[in-house]
């Protein structure tokens, strides 16, 4: 009886370990995936930042214009509301809470500011992350303005 409690007490001590692990490596990802696309935003690279949406008529944007469905609406969007340099300013991520779901998926929730020559908008943001073969990507992006952020 001894034996067999104590290979329990191993094989749950054991089984939270690896899910500790997966759940560091998985939140190290998708905020590897967000400074990228802090990256790309910051070199004025629409595309460069879309890398971290997922690629499908599936993804959804929800803000202030209503909902956009699909990757092609999100970049058109995006395309739309931040035609150059100027328009886009210099994006920051602030405040990022990443919950696990599970192996393969994650809610983010965080906030935002451009900082830019006339204004510095902000908000804040709540993204759904699933796992892909390439990777962690967004399929789902709420995201709000807020006055005085």
């Amino acid at each position: 009886m001894k034996s067999l409690l104590g290979a329990l007490i191993v094989a749950t001590v054991a089984t939270g370990l690896s899910g500790s692990k997966a759940r560091s490596e998985g939140e190290a990802a998708i905020r590897a995936v967000l400074e990228a696309q802090v990256a790309a935003w910051n070199k004025g690279d629409v595309d460069g930042f879309m890398k971290g949406y997922w690629n499908s008529p599936a993804t959804t944007f929800v803000g202030s214009s209503g909902i956009k469905r699909g990757w092609q609406a999100v970049l058109e969007r995006y395309r739309h509301d931040y035609p150059d340099r100027q328009a886009m300013g210099k994006l920051e991520f602030s405040g990022l809470e990443i919950t696990l779901l599970s192996s393969d998926s994650a809610l983010v929730v965080g906030q935002w500011r451009l900082e830019r020559a006339h204004d510095h908008p902000g908000g804040v943001f709540t993204l759904v992350f699933r796992k892909f073969p390439q990777g962690w990507r967004i399929i789902h992006d709420h995201t709000s303005v807020v006055s005085g952020q």
